[in-house]
């Protein structure tokens, strides 16, 4: 079985003042690896890893590698310059990663043919699997499926992260198969934005890549079990019992700081933990997520 299928946990890098907390985020990844996730992806956009300096980002992939015990760990690379891509994908080979996280990162708009020979370059200078990461909310560019196709046919491309999957079912299943048709078979899918990863994986796709399995694992594994052994309708329950969770993620502006609430309440990572000048969620703010939380039993 490819390594790019099931749950892939996106932990939070947490923050102590201005620097990074390597006590917490070890406690995040070595709770992850004793979770039953499939795999760890460090330095994601819920790892922050744009607010990163260099070496920052070389001790957390070295941290993550070394906490994760026997899970396999993907390490997210992107950079606006190329030339940083490629210091980042030799750092988190150095430290031991089984793939890579790459997302085409943006100040100028960027055309399909900037983002292929993006990962054209980046396939051609590492021996590590790469994940393609389409994530335009955050990124500000939209991959078409033309160019899911061109990028999946370069050597290296083992799994392509999408952006949620239409709330039809029916639909839902048109796109994954439109996708699929355009990929080799080799190359798996993965869906991503949380509040879709029961959908996704009912539609056919093989992997879950959650941001709140980083800090809850256990539901999300729940959901990717069930969905794995054809209890779609299992799957979708538990995914409709978090929908209080996934409205905080849609009002607050996304997962991020919803998900930083969560796990500073848990005790998992310091009070405001995230990179200046994200100040996440108010006190309010913090009140509602702490009440979802409690009132869903959320604890892992």
């Amino acid at each position: 079985m490819s390594l790019f299928t099931g749950l892939s946990a996106f932990p939070l890098t947490p923050l102590q003042g201005d620097t990074v907390d390597e006590r917490a985020f070890a406690g995040l990844v070595e709770r992850l690896a004793a979770s039953d996730v499939d795999s760890i992806t460090a330095l994601g956009s819920t790892g922050c890893a744009a607010y990163l300096s260099p070496i920052e980002r070389a001790r957390v992939a070295r941290l993550a590698v070394e906490h994760a015990a026997r899970t396999p760990v993907f390490v997210g690379i992107s950079a606006l310059r190329t030339s940083e891509v490629l210091a980042h994908a030799e750092s988190a080979e150095r430290a031991g990663a089984a793939g890579l996280l790459l997302a085409p990162m943006t100040y100028q708009p960027l055309t399909q043919d900037d983002v292929f020979g993006l990962y054209e370059t980046v396939t051609a200078h590492t021996g590590l699997p790469v994940i393609v990461y389409d994530n335009p909310g955050t990124t500000h560019f939209a991959f078409s499926t033309e160019l899911y196709g061109r990028i999946a046919e370069l050597t290296g491309i083992a799994s392509i992260k999408i952006p949620g999957v239409p709330r039809d079912a029916e639909a839902a299943r048109a796109h994954i198969a439109e996708i699929r048709a355009a990929i080799p078979p080799e190359v798996t899918v993965g869906v991503s934005g949380d509040a879709f990863g029961a959908a996704g994986l009912a539609a056919g796709c093989a992997a879950w890549y959650s941001v709140v399995a980083g800090a809850l694992p256990s539901p999300a594994v729940q959901i990717t079990r069930n969905s794995q052994v054809g209890a779609f309708e299992a799957a979708a329950a538990e995914s409709t019992r978090l929908a209080p969770l996934w409205s905080l993620f849609a009002e607050f502006g996304g997962s991020l700081r919803v998900i930083a609430a969560v796990a500073e309440h848990l005790g998992l990572a310091p009070s405001r933990c995230l990179p200046l000048p994200i100040r996440g969620l108010d006190d309010e703010q913090r009140h509602r997520v702490i009440a979802v939380v409690e009132e869903l039993g959320l604890t892992g």
